[in-house]
């Protein structure tokens, strides 16, 4: 009975063909559905196709970015060091000489590693199926897509020699950086024509493909050395190098060309925004370009480097201070250096340019600039005592009330109750215009807290106000881009120079930067002291979630803030802390080959040079700030 049930041999082999007639039939249909419409992707053109290329450089020569598809001339693997094609087949594809386009073998271990770890931990594409893919295939992930790489690659191997294949694929590969192929590859990062390549080099290159932001030897030298350490292992594993070789190209960083595009990490919060840019320029643009800006990479070191050792502080962690901004201007708004936040491949929120928070004391300039207006000064008397408008009644930091004091000591101070009073005498509206009239675009609630800053503003549109004061009151735009060179070397755009109009009467001016140099000099910025004439203001907002400082000196505008993203408290920071601190490490190393100026002389000749002439000479008088 049992016997029975068993199948016989001849049954057995009739399953066989059968189900080998279908797999057949099915597979062809396969090959039938997906390979009908097939040659409609191979087309060479379209292929070739690539993003205009935007390089972005800094006022003082150095390649900041480049955005944007950057190819190099097409190269034949046989004119390559034999190291070079080799590395990329020893990391890539070991079997690429053996195989016909798809590794059987490589794809049936790549299975086993991937269930033994749970996880896919290895790929089995060839260099023939990744040609494939970066020839004419889109990247979506489907099973649909992946029989058409299959058999894309089998037409490869059909229509190339192996030589021809890897040299197509060594022009095609993406490399990072917006850099496809391996003579864009060497000279971008290397500055070397391909043909001359060390071997290290090669490693460096073959290591990319893989994750080339994260192995990218301009942002991360010691990953990229890891990876080309495994490169070279692997071409020792493979008998393309000798042992001693492999010992002799091990490192632990990566050493790229000095003229490779390296702004520090950071620029990037700088270059996108300028980006961002472009098109209100050139409107749209479809040929490769260079934007020249008036960032500086010297300062631009500097600034990132503040802000990095700052943030990066005990004192910053205790504090509970997790993010920091700056930004310096010159003081015609030419953009100089910016930091958009403590780590740009973290967090691309720029908290310069997109971040709104309530500015604090640092508002407090428009209130005094309107009082000035209307023909207050700074040596007038106000009492501080207890005020109240509407029910509201502000209170200074320290909770007390300190009594008769001029304008000039109350802005030192920072006393909240005297600049409240200030604004209600002048007018609400009156502050929002002299706001308004000094760049600030957001909008401002007329409501007596105002005067508290309590309206969230950008730092650089408050950085942009400082610096209308630090020029002697002509209204400016922070700006950027100086010029834009198309194709050909045709200038697309370039920036015209001066000032735009006066907006501050120079008395008011000087008078309202006599009150800043006070601040520094004995009031709540002694933290921030230089060692030639400036002046500023410190900020700080309720339960201490924002803390700013905004200064200046003859030459240079900068403003910081500090807090955190999601608006929690840090640990009593205030503007006169950390952020002075900052501010003043930025400064002064910004400043070690300025001469020293004073701020009144400065200002006065910027006024003759837009053609007014010496006749308000008493301006100057007001710039105390300075020898």
């Amino acid at each position: 009975m049992l016997l029975a049930l068993v199948p016989r041999p001849m049954m057995i082999a009739r399953i066989m063909v059968v189900l080998a007639i279908w797999s057949v039939v099915l597979c062809g249909g396969l090959v039938a559905y997906y390979g009908y419409d097939l040659t409609s992707k191979i087309d060479f053109d379209v292929a070739t196709q690539r993003k205009p290329l935007v390089r972005i450089m800094s006022v003082d020569g150095v390649n900041l970015a480049n955005y944007g598809d950057r190819y190099g001339s097409p190269v034949e693997v046989g004119d390559l060091p034999d190291y070079v094609g080799q590395a990329f087949v020893s990391i890539e594809d070991r079997r690429f000489y053996q195989h016909f386009g798809i590794d059987v073998i490589g794809i049936a271990r790549a299975f086993v590693k991937n269930i033994w770890r749970g996880r896919i931990a290895e790929g089995g594409s060839t260099i023939t199926q990744q040609l494939a893919k970066n020839l004419f295939l889109s990247p979506e992930r489907s099973y649909g897509r992946k029989v058409e790489e299959v058999l894309l690659s089998l037409w490869l191997e059909i229509k190339f020699s192996k030589r021809q294949i890897l040299s197509l694929y060594l022009n095609r590969i993406y490399f990072g950086s917006g850099v496809y192929g391996i003579d864009a590859a060497a000279r971008q990062y290397f500055g070397v024509d391909p043909r001359r390549l060390s071997l290290y080099q090669a490693a460096v290159l073959a290591g990319l493909p893989k994750a080339p932001s994260r192995y990218n030897p301009l942002v991360s030298p010691s990953e990229a050395a890891k990876r080309a350490n495994q490169v070279i292992v692997a071409m020792r594993d493979t008998g393309v190098i000798t042992r001693q070789q492999a010992e002799a190209n091990q490192f632990d960083t990566v050493s790229t060309s000095s003229a490779a595009a390296r702004g520090g990490p950071n620029v990037r919060y700088f270059t996108d925004w300028i980006l961002d840019r472009v098109t209100d320029y050139v409107g749209y643009h479809d040929q490769d370009m260079v934007v020249y800006t008036t960032l500086d990479s010297n300062l631009q070191a500097s600034a990132e480097d503040a802000v990095k050792r700052v943030l990066g502080s005990k004192e910053a962690s205790r504090r509970r201070v997790s993010q920091g901004a700056l930004v310096a201007m010159t003081p015609d708004g030419s953009v100089r250096a910016m930091v958009g936040g403590k780590n740009f491949f973290q967090s691309q929120y720029n908290r310069v340019t997109q971040a709104k928070r309530q500015p604090g004391s640092v508002f407090k300039l428009f209130v005094y600039l309107a009082a000035l207006e209307d023909d207050m000064r700074a040596d007038d008397w106000m009492r501080d005592e207890p005020y109240s408008v509407n029910g509201w009644s502000p209170r200074n930091f320290d909770r007390q009330h300190h009594g008769t004091m001029s304008l000039r000591d109350a802005v030192a101070s920072s006393n909240n109750v005297i600049a409240v009073e200030v604004a209600m005498k002048t007018g609400l509206d009156h502050v929002i215009d002299m706001a308004h009239k000094l760049g600030v675009s957001s909008n401002l609630p007329a409501e007596p807290s105002l005067a508290l800053g309590t309206s969230e503003v950008t730092l650089l549109e408050m950085t942009n106000a400082y610096a209308v004061v630090s020029n002697g009151g002509f209204n400016i735009i922070p700006h950027a881009i100086s010029k834009i060179v198309g194709q050909d070397g045709k200038v697309l755009y370039e920036r015209e120079g001066g000032y735009l109009t006066r907006v501050l009467n120079p008395v008011t001016a000087g008078e309202m930067n006599n009150m800043l140099a006070a601040v520094m000099a004995k009031g709540t910025g002694k933290n921030a002291l230089l060692d030639r004439p400036a002046a500023g203001k410190t900020g700080t907002t309720s339960d201490y979630r924002d803390a700013w400082f905004v200064g200046y000196t003859a030459d240079l505008v900068a403003g910081v803030w500090m807090g955190n993203d999601n608006g929690s408290p840090m640990e009593e920071v205030t503007g006169g802390g950390l952020p002075a601190e900052m501010w003043k490490s930025f400064m002064l190393h910004a400043h070690q080959d300025m001469p020293v100026r004073s701020l009144g002389k400065a200002a006065l000749m910027r006024a003759i040079r837009m053609g007014e002439d010496d006749s308000w000479k008493k301006f100057n008088s007001g710039f105390s700030g300075g020898r």
